[in-house]
């Protein structure tokens, strides 16, 4: 078969930093990559080969981006799946699929689909009002969610006893019993038009206490072989219950009694699989092209274990970023250091990650805490 990609054009919907790192990938493979984003100054503003600054929830604007392109594929839930579909119609080739991101975009919808196919999940109850909290403090503690446009931690809180209950979202949501967990972990899975499915080696994460955002991660996970296979198993049951192309991070809890949880899903590269950059033998980003792009999917193998650690912008500052500490990290072994191109920090804004490289787990733990010390975002 002989094929020239340069005729491919590309079509990211939203140009952050996971936009940024899939240019990166793409140009590999010789593909003109067009981006849409609100931002003017976005992260993919000056490596793509086209930048389109405009809404990613305009149908019009979605659809007239999309229509120019052969394939398109998102970098962000938050974006009109009315012309996705509407493109998907007329021939263009859209993964992952709309009625996938528009079934996604809803944690409400996410929570029942598990629950109608059999997906292990923390039990929940659907809420519309902050008045239906009362009615169900049988559930608490809880994690109460919005149904939409929640991300990084916005719309998500803990409703630990009735006295809770006043702060609680007054607007279409779920309430989820708190899970008492041993680790967090995720699994990135692919799968191409072909019906290839592959998975990464599952990750440990531990998040910010009170931000709910990823700190920093260890790959693979520090578990047991029996959790490993229950993990993926229940990653590529997810991806094919969903009959979805593309790349998925699967985000789970591991109780304490052992069983795993799917705790929510995101249809793209995802925070939890940068390391793979470094420490796989393909990353998520090359995985995610293949995928859409209906080619091999390629190996997975662990090269060395791997930490992550996320680069926010430091509380109290709020400005033109200034990286603190660069030179000493950098000066580590096997550090290596991925700046998003934002220009302007604010307080745990994500404006890079670090991947450090280390056979041994131990001097891997003191690696990632000597970078989540000494390197700092300010203004």
């Amino acid at each position: 078969m002989l094929t020239n990609y340069k005729n491919t054009t590309l079509g990211i919907v939203g140009g952050g930093q996971l936009g940024r790192m899939l240019i990166q990938a793409a140009i590999d493979l010789n593909i003109d990559v067009h981006v849409l984003d609100p931002d003017a100054n976005a992260p993919c503003r000056d490596i793509a080969t086209r930048f389109t600054q405009g809404s990613l929830t305009d149908v019009n604007t979605v659809y007239e981006f999309g229509r120019h392109c052969d394939v398109v594929t998102i970098e962000i839930e938050n974006v009109s799946t009315e012309a996705l579909q509407k493109l998907q119609d007329e021939g263009v080739t859209v993964y992952p699929e709309s009625d996938i991101i528009a079934l996604i975009q809803d944690k409400r919808e996410q929570k029942q689909f598990y629950e109608k196919h059999g997906i292990p999940t923390a039990p929940f109850v659907l809420t519309e009002q902050q008045s239906d909290l009362e009615k169900h403090q049988d559930m608490l503690p809880a994690v109460q969610k919005l149904g939409r446009a929640g991300y990084d931690g916005h719309g998500v809180q803990k409703i630990e006893s009735a006295a809770d209950i006043a702060k609680g979202f007054d607007q279409p949501g779920l309430l989820e019993k708190l899970i008492d967990f041993e680790k967090e972990l995720a699994v990135i899975v692919a799968r191409n038009p072909s019906g290839e499915v592959k998975t990464f080696p599952v990750t440990e994460m531990v998040f910010h206490p009170e931000h709910n955002l990823v700190e920093y991660l260890f790959a693979p996970a520090d578990i047991s072989p029996e959790t490993d296979r229950k993990a993926t198993d229940l990653a590529k049951k997810v991806i094919e219950e969903l009959n979805m192309t593309g790349l998925l991070a699967v985000e789970m809890f591991l109780t304490r009694e052992g069983e795993i949880l799917v705790n929510e899903v995101a249809p793209r590269p995802h925070n939890s699989g940068h390391h793979t950059i470094e420490g796989n033998t393909v990353s998520q980003y090359a995985q995610h092209l293949r995928a859409i792009l209906d080619l091999p999917l390629g190996a997975t193998d662990t090269l060395t274990s791997a930490a992550m650690v996320n680069l926010l912008g430091e509380d109290g500052y709020t400005g033109e970023a200034q990286y603190q500490g660069l030179d000493k990290v950098l000066a580590v072994d096997g550090v290596n250091v991925h700046l998003y191109g934002k220009k302007l920090t604010k307080p745990f804004r994500k404006m890079g990650h670090v991947t450090i490289l280390d056979q041994d787990l131990d001097q891997l733990k003191e690696k990632a805490q000597f970078v989540k010390t000494h390197l700092r975002v300010i203004a």
